[in-house]
């Protein structure tokens, strides 16, 4: 009787995830699977072509720059967004309901439109812009900065603007699931505020961690949209991603160079995540 109890259960949460099992098939597995297929067959004729896709995605210029670009990016924008948000959320923990007004405060980027984050990052960064009159005030003179070696730095900023609010929250669920009695039996024995953090915060946070990571690292494929809207199809080298050259292979309806490209970005990201999910596992 207990059997058939539970496999009516298991049977009930079966049509629970249903409807969203079959959206994933409709709208993502089965477009992968097409796109999988496309990458070893030519754009026009649609003929098998083995690996060549492959091999003309890797010895393409444009490719190797958007990749170097890429990881590059996610190199410094994930460290420096895990660290910042972690110390903000810290501070924003110990402030009690002042805490919960900045933290609102913080979510406000990922509420603005893309159209106006655009707009206001040529009114800071344009050549007449914002930032170049501030620092015309000093002598220094006016600076195209998304066609400059700083173009980089600027998507940086913006990439970190976007998403440190989102992570804050993240990483404040997981500080509120630490007991306070930890705390106050770790400083009766003497810890330090430093052992405290080391000891015994960051242990209790392992698993809020490896979702931040998780997201971060998606988030970092989408920040295109602003670097294509304020610079165009052909942007600063140094800020010339991924994305770009899909947009660009796209339009140019290279569909089995993007093909092949998508599949291998889908399993790099893919194997990221699986190697980082077997070192939580093998740390725990």
């Amino acid at each position: 009787m207990r059997k058939r109890k539970i496999k009516q259960s298991e049977w009930l949460g079966l049509l629970f995830i249903l409807p969203s099992l079959i959206g994933v098939s409709v709208f993502i597995l089965m477009p992968f699977i097409d796109v999988i297929k496309r990458s070893f067959i030519g754009a026009m004729n649609e003929v098998f072509v083995g690996i060549s896709n492959y091999q003309m995605v890797l010895k393409n210029t444009a490719f190797k720059l958007a990749a170097t670009n890429t990881i590059w990016f996610m190199l410094v924008c994930i460290p420096l967004l895990l660290i910042l948000s972690l110390l903000l959320s810290q501070f924003l923990f110990r402030q009690g309901k002042i805490g919960n007004y900045l933290k609102m405060a913080y979510l406000v980027p990922m509420a603005i439109p893309v159209a106006s984050v655009v707009l206001l990052w040529r009114i800071l960064f344009h050549r007449q812009g914002f930032l170049n009159g501030f620092i015309n005030i000093f002598g220094i003179e006016a600076i195209d900065w998304m066609n400059s070696e700083y173009a980089f730095g600027v998507l940086v900023f913006s990439y970190i603007w976007k998403n440190v609010g989102y992570n804050i929250v993240l990483w404040l669920a997981g500080l509120s699931g630490i007991s306070t009695s930890i705390y106050e039996a770790a400083r009766v024995d003497g810890a330090t505020e430093r052992k405290i953090f080391f000891r015994i915060t960051l242990p209790n946070l392992k698993a809020t961690m490896y979702t931040i990571i998780v997201l971060s690292i998606l988030n970092s494929f989408k920040v295109f949209r602003e670097a294509y809207l304020v610079a165009g199809d052909y942007p600063h080298q140094s800020m010339y991603l991924l994305q770009h050259i899909f947009n660009n292979w796209f339009r140019e309806m290279s569909f089995d160079k993007m093909s092949a490209a998508a599949v291998m970005v889908a399993f790099v990201i893919g194997g990221l995540i699986l190697i980082l999910q077997k070192s939580w596992d093998l740390q725990e």
